[in-house]
């Protein structure tokens, strides 16, 4: 259970964190963010041309389910939450479906890195 929560909140951050950073800016299309991730994701764990073709594809996936989870009545936030997490819980089985066992290790650091990262920047939100 533990480690679905960090899987969840991990994926939760990279698109909360893409979102967030918009600024001023254009906000980015799902292709742009499907692709951003799994660059990131490919330099990370050093990724074939075609786990990052498959990643891509899954993060793609999952960038247009959010936007529509977004678009979606926001009266019922837990619920809202619920299903990025369990589309979140998802999209993170389906990389690891795509990784060799050398790669799943490392993924598995990674997300634990992210989230003590994330813990940290929601530790400080309350100072701000």
């Amino acid at each position: 259970m533990k480690k679905l929560l960090m899987i969840c909140g991990l994926l939760f951050s990279v698109i909360t964190f893409a979102h967030a950073q918009d600024g001023g800016r254009q906000k980015m299309t799902p292709e742009q963010r499907a692709q951003r991730s799994a660059e990131g994701l490919s330099k990370k764990l050093n990724l074939n041309e075609d786990q990052k073709t498959k990643a891509t594809a899954i993060f793609l996936d999952q960038a247009n389910a959010m936007d529509k989870l977004r678009a979606t009545d926001n009266s019922d936030k837990e619920a809202r939450r619920a299903e990025m997490m369990k589309l979140s819980e998802d999209t993170d089985a389906k990389i690891g479906a795509i990784l060799t066992a050398d790669q799943k290790k490392d993924y598995e650091t990674y997300k634990a890195e992210r989230k003590e990262r994330m813990k940290g920047n929601r530790m400080g939100q309350g100072s701000k």
